[in-house]
């Protein structure tokens, strides 16, 4: 049985700013993540809204807080997926790789997953014109056209967001009305740049290199049509990969980790931060505070727990 004074599941932006907070107020802390370290960040081609920094990789990005975490003494476990965990008591157990950890608290940083078409096209193109970040992604398609995936709420606020960028923006919806509010449908119809195809769903992107085109069927006549893109970006929901947790922590009915202003969730010494937890927006630097938020509120906990140990 390994002890540390900190477990933080998840070495995404989140998990490893917790971790650069509380290793460098001398905390022994494991980070332990089933992939590789970086989390969605790593997929993104470019980062240039990142405060301080010029344009980079994502890759770079996390690779530069990887080593911070480290240089402050971060025991960091990569390709490690969790295989059990006790997070209910007042000493947080955990197993991977054959070995037992047990720490005084527990920040769960898995992160999440955008929904995907689930089409082969939209992987391969994945990065090269298909994007789920208008915010990260969408300065680079600036003059281009572009198409938006999805009716909700999102679809129709990044729309809006994507056509300070995009000369023209056609949203595909597969029903023939949206799911959002009345003002963001006004808003999006209002708009003069943006175009929707109703009751359509995307068939296939086309592309080699980079995106081209899309493909798409009516739900009305089964027709199929083209349409000239060189950026799709996708919104139809998010998928927090806290399934392994719903046993141990509130979780709302979409699957995200309930927790107050201190990222404290439903069990005493369990925080959670960045995509993972309940919140609306998802960017690294709402990732990064909220790691250091429950990295703050883990080491006022520690030092109570220290005094009931």
């Amino acid at each position: 049985m390994q002890e540390f004074d900190a477990i933080i599941v998840g070495a995404g932006p989140a998990g490893l700013t917790a971790g650069i907070y509380l290793a460098r107020a001398r905390q022994r802390v494991l980070i332990v993540d089933q992939s590789i370290v970086g989390g969605q960040v790593i997929l993104t081609h470019a980062v240039a809204n990142y405060p301080g920094l010029p344009e980079t990789s994502g890759y770079q990005l996390v690779s530069t807080m990887r080593k911070q975490a480290e240089q402050f003494g971060c025991t960091i476990l990569s390709n490690a997926p969790v295989t059990g965990f006790n997070f209910k008591g007042n000493v947080k157990h955990l197993t991977t790789k054959g070995e037992d950890y047990q720490a005084k608290v527990a920040i769960v940083a898995v992160g999440g997953d955008p929904r995907t078409l689930g089409l082969e096209s939209e992987a391969r193109l994945r990065g090269k014109g298909i994007s789920y970040c208008a915010t990260c992604d969408g300065d680079f398609f600036t003059d281009q056209e572009i198409v938006v995936v999805g009716g909700g709420n999102s679809a129709l606020e990044e729309a809006v967001s994507l056509t300070t960028y995009a000369s023209k923006v056609t949203i595909i919806h597969q029903f023939d009305h949206f799911q959002a509010y009345a003002h963001a449908i006004d808003e999006a119809r209002s708009n003069p740049k943006i175009h929707s195809v109703m009751e359509s769903k995307v068939e296939e992107f086309i592309g080699d290199e980079s995106l081209s085109a899309v493909r798409i069927k009516s739900g009305k006549d089964g027709t199929v049509s083209t349409i000239p893109a060189t950026g799709a970006f996708i919104f139809i929901g998010y998928m927090p990969k806290t399934k392994p947790f719903a046993d141990c922590v509130a979780l709302t009915p979409a699957g995200e980790i309930v927790v107050d202003d201190g990222m404290a969730s439903s069990v005493p010494g369990v925080f959670a931060a960045g995509d993972a937890r309940k919140k609306r927006y998802r960017q690294i630097t709402t990732a990064v505070s909220d790691g250091t938020i429950a990295a703050l509120s883990a080491m006022e906990y520690m030092a109570v727990w220290k005094k009931e140990d």
